[in-house]
């Protein structure tokens, strides 16, 4: 019996160490577009878009940047964003869906940069790799 419940004990503990960060999501449809413009602060959108991505190789960055971006845990102070990025999607059926609206900071030569939900608080951080291939885009 003791060993049994050791054996429980100890697949609860490697179940609690090896959770995996949590993630940035988006919508299980086709993206169709992104849209990038300069940030005017948190909580809204600047609609005066600045560039737009419709080709499914910059389509296929912006997804895996914010796709693998993960949750820092605790409070993060950050600056107002730099820009905005807002993902639309192609339905298959007739109806609209919503636009995915999120901040960005975008990090620097080597760094990791930061995304955020328009309506949270919750910080997500991309690998430098991401970093470097989102700076390629935006410019």
């Amino acid at each position: 019996m003791i060993l049994v419940v050791s054996f429980v004990g100890m697949l609860i503990l490697v179940g609690c160490l090896s959770r995996t960060a949590e993630t940035m999501v988006l919508l299980d449809e086709k993206v169709s577009e992104v849209k990038i413009s300069k940030s005017n602060g948190f909580g809204g959108m600047n609609e005066d878009i600045m560039q737009s991505y419709t080709d499914a190789e910059s389509i296929k960055t912006f997804k895996n940047a914010i796709t693998t971006a993960q949750k820092q845990i605790g409070h993060v102070d950050v600056s107002d964003p730099e820009y905005d990025v807002m993902v639309e999607y192609t339905s298959a059926e007739e109806g609209q869906l919503p636009t995915h609206g999120i901040h960005l900071w975008l990090g620097k030569k080597n760094e990791k940069s930061m995304f955020m939900y328009i309506d949270d608080d919750e910080v997500y951080l991309t690998s430098v790799k991401n970093t470097q291939k989102l700076r390629l885009l935006i410019q």
